[in-house]
């Protein structure tokens, strides 16, 4: 048997998936969430097996989520579900030790497959995910990749230092960088234009 928790908040596909993926597999669901923070919540308090997450949320995203969680249970397998799979995002993900990668539009005996894969110590990435992760090389370095995510979600430089644990003036300087790659004259402008290009 394996437990999962599973965060999503499309209401229709995770509560379909939850009703689902039992009866595809030997899966029991500890847990559903709607956002970012209820899935760190859940994900901590009942320890799954593996943490089933898309990755674009309201609030706190998959990534984020994911981030806090590896602080807390490093060991944590995770399988991230994603309809728009971005290079950037896909590197990030993966360098915080995401095991899995499936496309949202997976049927769920596929999905309860991977969940079996990755709960044996396994990894997947489904072909078209990985296909989108090296499709175009970017120009940004991480640390400026993730100062213009968050600068797209609204936050004042101040904000973005407090929620990257860095000084406001370095936070400046990665955002100089990034316009200057990007050739654009504002940091929203920046944002816009790696989004576009599937940087972020």
């Amino acid at each position: 048997m394996t437990s999962i928790v599973l965060a999503d908040d499309e209401v229709l596909l995770r509560t379909a998936l939850a009703a689902l993926l039992p009866l595809e597999g030997d899966i029991t669901v500890l847990a559903e969430a709607t956002d970012g923070q209820s899935a760190v919540e859940a994900t901590l308090r009942h320890r799954p097996d593996v943490l089933v997450i898309d990755l674009e949320m309201p609030g706190m995203d998959g990534l984020d989520a994911v981030t806090q969680i590896r602080r807390a249970s490093p060991e944590q397998v995770i399988l991230m579900l994603t309809r728009h799979a971005r290079p950037g995002v896909l590197r990030k993900a993966l360098k915080l030790g995401v095991q899995g990668f499936v496309s949202k539009s997976a049927e769920p005996a596929h999905i309860t497959s991977v969940i079996a894969t990755l709960h044996a110590g396994k990894r997947w990435i489904d072909p078209d995910v990985s296909a989108l992760a090296v499709t175009e090389d970017c120009p940004l370095t991480e640390r400026e990749a993730d100062v213009l995510r968050v600068t797209g979600e609204g936050y004042s430089v101040a904000d973005i230092a407090v929620r990257l644990h860095l000084a406001p003036g370095t936070v400046r300087n990665y955002l100089s960088n990034a316009m200057r790659k990007t050739q654009t004259r504002t940091r929203h402008e920046a944002a816009r234009y790696a989004r576009e290009h599937d940087w972020l």
